[in-house]
């Protein structure tokens, strides 16, 4: 016979614990040189998504991590500006397993040099407020700070317009003022309206790391998000690929597979449930056509006659959107919540 078919079986997924440690062996060795601040970047998000999730992680997964441990110190010394990125790693790897006191004289050190006072954003001065706080260094110096990003997080018409930037700084507030889920973050009704608008904007974008973000922060919040963006998220993150060899390139989509499998854990699903080797690893999203751009021209097309009324704008508009842009946008209309009052800040109807 000629027409024969090869099949290729699917390589096994590992278990959750080698899967876990092959990631932090991938992140920690075979991807960026530690003297890379990106590498303290990646290890960074790698390492709080495993700490505050509560994952199990294998002491001795965490061995590639020994040598940056034990010279954290003097990373410290001559990179304080690094010194977020220092800390967190060091906090998370002794509250993951790590024997050490490390993090106690980091976060002393930080304190006492005052290293926050360097920031000028009030974001990076809760992170560095957190931070500190985990090992028992509580600062007062500005009582004004939650009150003032918890303001930013209640202006709701900043996340009915696409701001990539701002949305991801509203889910890091959130992210910080709950403890990572651990405490209510103190959000008013129009702060839950923002990650709403947030959440549309990023489904209509088809962006699924920016979506998983928000998703986790509705559930910090006390909130539950639409099934209709967490069935969206599942799809997306069975659909990365993961390869691994020695040349492959490493831009990647890394993030977004870190932060969707981050979801998966919220909800109680099974995170990384990939093949996953020790090795150089390239993380790949699906590919996908996000209709927000497409969106967003034909309403500006429309010049003085665009409205608020999502029913009105389509009958007008269909015509010059793709089928695909309008049953995305027709979805969101039917099975997320607050979407006409999203839609009135989108459409920017007033400001024809």
């Amino acid at each position: 016979m000629t027409n024969v078919i090869a099949l290729r079986p699917k390589a096994p997924v590992a278990s959750q614990d080698a899967g876990v440690a092959a990631l932090v062996k991938s992140f920690a060795t075979n991807r960026r040189r530690e003297d890379d601040v990106f590498w303290l970047k990646e290890n960074a998000e790698l390492l709080n998504i495993l700490e505050c999730t509560g994952t199990y992680v294998p002491r001795a997964a965490l061995a590639p991590l020994r040598g940056f441990y034990k010279s954290v110190e003097d990373r410290m010394a001559f990179f304080p500006q690094y010194y977020r990125f220092l800390l967190s790693l060091t906090l998370d790897l002794e509250d993951l397993g790590m024997e050490g006191d490390t993090g106690a004289k980091l976060t002393e050190r930080a304190a006492r040099q005052g290293f926050a006072d360097a920031e000028l954003s009030d974001l990076q001065r809760m992170e560095a407020r957190r931070l500190l706080a985990r090992r028992g260094h509580v600062s007062e110096d500005d009582e004004g700070l939650a009150d003032r990003l918890r303001a930013f997080c209640a202006r709701s018409q900043t996340f009915a317009l696409p701001n990539k930037k701002a949305a991801y700084e509203l889910t890091h507030i959130v992210f910080y003022l709950s403890e990572y889920g651990r405490q209510d973050p103190g959000l008013d009704e129009e702060a839950i309206n923002s990650l709403y608008f947030a959440g549309n904007l990023a489904y209509l974008d088809q962006n699924s790391d920016l979506l998983a973000e928000i998703c986790i922060a509705l559930r910090y919040a006390g909130e539950v998000p639409p099934p209709l963006w967490t069935i969206w998220l599942d799809r997306e993150t069975h659909l990365f690929s993961v390869e691994s060899g020695e040349t492959l390139s490493i831009a990647d989509d890394y993030h977004d597979f870190l932060v969707c499998n981050w979801h998966a854990s919220v909800i109680g699903g099974k995170p990384f449930n990939k093949p996953l080797v020790g090795g150089r690893m390239r993380f790949q999203r699906a590919q996908r056509v996000a209709p927000l751009r497409e969106l967003s021209e034909a309403l500006f097309a429309e010049g003085s006659a665009r409205s608020a009324d999502w029913a009105g704008m389509r009958e007008r508009m269909g015509a010059r959107l793709s089928p695909q842009t309008l049953d995305v946008v027709d979805q969101l209309a039917d099975h997320s919540p607050r979407f006409d009052a999203f839609f009135e800040g989108f459409a920017r109807a007033g400001n024809a």
